[in-house]
């Protein structure tokens, strides 16, 4: 009960703030514009968008158990419920200023006006205000949309400090680092003011937005938190339960039909190339790890498969819209081997990033924003031909400015939650586990 009674302080603060949130939006004068006179939607557009923020909502649950199933037995459920808690917290946090921070009126190109869109003021079903944002469907179905980037990314980056977090920090670490770091890299490339959108940049749906700025938070993070007792003594353990990694890496392709084909905001021509793209991406990226792994020496299998495959849909997210069909293949295959390499790499440092986010997240997102940048073409949506070396500057300049900002801006936002709240578990928790030491709960079955 120990850890329960050091935590009602914070309990009750959160639950207070919760409360004074509600109260506030509940009377709160924000407005809700509806269609002009004349003014209707394609039923196809709206539908598929629907559908679309249903899947990608879904990759959560899936990211939850793909990580869940890498981690030792006593730390499953703290492991999942990381993943899963950001489906809460993030939603209230996008609601009331994240959503404005990332598309609000912009300042300088660089963040949003958290006032513009503040408690979704201006967020209805009518067209957003902005024309560059989007048209086609109802701009509260747009925020729904971009909501379920907001919360897996800051769940993506849990993976590196599992088994040693404190589970309170967390909660504090995923909101600051959302209203900081997410929500200005949003604004910089998707808002039409953004100025790596004024750049050129291409980020079809999330490859720097999502994956490499998770990947470098994750790099951070197991640099701040420390190596765990079994890391530094050289233990290791199977993969506990390898039917939740196959389970996880089912949801979270499928789901990533919706990330990438619904970033197209259109039931149309681009979101059946994203969809096709994502497909092969990851299906070579699969193959390709395998193949890998088996000329090092190593026996293939399941969680080589389906880490590869995770690696694809990470590397084409940039791309996907943006290409035609055959770039996929060698998309996903060049991510899977870089990223390999990168995984056997960090095993030889000292580097604990336990479920291998930079490696695969960090690296196969700046390769796949890299070749978005050699293989995206006009016809297919990119601004400048292929081939065109200004667009691989420009991305590279817009690689090395993430990189800083995120780098930096989550090193300080580790150490401000460490301020506020301790991070690390003390050694006697993180031996007896963080299922246990944190909630309370254990899964018997699958340590028998």
């Amino acid at each position: 009960m120990t850890q329960l009674i050091t935590n009602k302080p914070m309990a009750t603060f959160s639950f207070v703030l919760l409360l004074i949130i509600s109260a506030i939006a509940s009377v709160y004068p924000a407005s809700f514009p509806t269609p002009a006179e004349g003014v209707t939607f394609d039923s196809g557009n709206v539908a598929w968008m629907l559908v679309a923020s249903s899947m990608v909502l879904l990759m959560t649950p899936g990211l939850s158990f793909f990580y869940g199933g890498m981690v030792s037995p006593k730390n499953i459920i703290s492991t999942m419920l990381q993943s899963f808690i950001a489906l809460g917290i993030i939603s209230v946090i996008w609601y009331v200023v994240g959503f404005s921070l990332a598309f609000g009126d912009s300042i300088g190109g660089f963040v949003g006006n958290p006032l513009t869109h503040f408690m979704f003021n201006g967020v209805g079903t009518a067209p957003a205000a902005n024309p560059g944002i989007n048209q086609g469907i109802p701009f509260v179905l747009f925020a729904a949309f971009q909501l379920k980037f907001a919360i897996i990314t800051p769940a993506l980056i849990t993976g590196s400090f599992a088994e040693r977090v404190r589970f309170w920090s967390y909660i504090i670490f995923i909101v600051l680092w959302s209203i900081l770091i997410y929500a200005p890299l949003a604004h910089w490339a998707w808002h039409p003011e953004g100025f790596l959108f004024k750049m050129g940049v291409l980020d079809f749906a999330g490859g720097t937005v999502v994956h490499i700025s998770a990947g470098i938070a994750a790099l951070i993070g197991a640099r701040v938190l420390g190596r765990r007792k079994t890391h530094i003594e050289g233990q290791s353990h199977a993969v506990l339960y390898t039917p939740y990694v196959i389970l996880g890496t089912g949801l979270l392709w499928f789901g990533w039909f919706g990330f990438n084909g619904g970033s197209a905001l259109a039931a149309n021509g681009q979101a059946v190339t994203a969809f096709v793209n994502t497909n092969l991406a990851s299906a070579a990226a699969a193959i390709a790890w395998i193949l890998v792994d088996t000329m090092r020496g190593r026996k293939p299998s399941a969680l080589g498969a389906c880490i590869g495959a995770v690696v694809g849909l990470v590397a084409i997210t940039p791309a996907c819209g943006y290409i035609n069909f055959g770039p996929s293949l060698l998309i996903g295959a060049v991510a899977a081997t870089v990223s390999n390499y990168a995984v056997v790499r960090k095993s030889r440092t000292s580097l604990d990033d336990t479920l291998d986010v930079f490696p695969c997240h960090g690296i196969g997102g700046i390769v796949g924003m890299l070749m978005t940048a050699i293989f995206a073409t006009e016809a297919f949506g990119g601004v400048i031909a292929t081939g065109n070396p200004k667009l691989l500057i420009s991305h590279l300049i817009a690689l090395a400015i993430v990189v800083a900002y995120t780098g930096v801006g989550s090193w300080l936002v580790y150490k401000l939650t460490n301020m506020i709240s301790p991070l690390r578990v003390s050694e006697d928790q993180e031996e007896e586990g963080l299922d246990i030491s944190q909630h309370e709960e254990t899964v018997v079955e699958l340590a028998m």
